[in-house]
Order: C-alpha cells, then structure tokens, then sequence
C-alpha cells in the first residue's frame, strides 16, 4: 500500500520528524518483516534519518547547511532564485528506506525520520510505500 501525507511546513529551513507517523503507517499495514521507503517528490525538500533527542542537532544542520550553501551567491543563475534550497535538497536525498523487525522500525536509539524543509513553507506531500 502506498499512503501519502501532508506536511505544512512553517519555516523556511525545516526538519519536520515523521517517525511516529512512519510506525503508525507500519501498525496499521499489520507487515512484520520488510521494509519502507519514504520518499520526498519534491526538488527543494528531502528526508534524512539523525538524532532526535536533542533539537541543537537540527539547529546545527540547518546552519551547517547555510554555510556552505549560502541563500545568495553572485554566481547562480537559477531565476526562482532558490540554488541553495535544491543543493540542500541533493545533499540531503529525495528517499529513506528503514528495515521493518516484529512490526517495528529498526532505528537507533536516538534516530528519528525527518522530512526536511529548505524553501519554505510551503504545503508538501510525502509518500510511505511498504515492501514486504
């Protein structure tokens, strides 16, 4: 089954953590063993697997990213004007597979599933499909 979620993101660089919906998604689907793929159809958005217990981590990718994909740079051409966003968004990838154990996701002790925002906000979608 494939499931499809909406995500409003708030800011303009943003990491929105999924995980809690990704199990549900997985409870509700009864699959004990597989895998899942989350995937991002968007070119100035992705998803990533780090640490969700402490929020400094987002803060210091998000700024880490700034640094080195500055939002303005005298060399780009692209006219929307968003270079920055769609390198961010490379870096980052479009798509996260997870092994599926008992039903359960197997992550690590401080890993979350994040959908991460770089030329926001906007209103996004993101896909969840399960392979058995």
């Amino acid at each position: 089954m494939l499931k499809k979620i909406n995500i409003q993101t708030n800011d303009h660089d943003e990491m929105v953590e999924i995980t809690d919906e990704v199990q549900q998604f997985v409870s509700r689907q009864k699959v004990l063993n597989g895998a899942v793929i989350i995937y991002c159809p968007h070119t100035t958005a992705g998803i990533t697997i780090n640490e969700n217990a402490d929020p400094d981590v987002k803060r210091d990718m998000l700024r880490r990213f700034d640094e080195v994909y500055p939002w303005e740079h005298s060399l780009d051409r692209h006219l929307e004007g968003n270079t920055a966003a769609h390198l961010k968004a490379s870096t980052v990838g479009a798509s996260q597979h997870i092994i599926i154990e008992e039903g359960k996701l197997v992550l690590g002790t401080w890993q979350g599933i994040y959908f991460c925002e770089f030329d926001g906000p906007r209103q996004r979608i993101c896909y969840f499909k399960i392979i058995a």
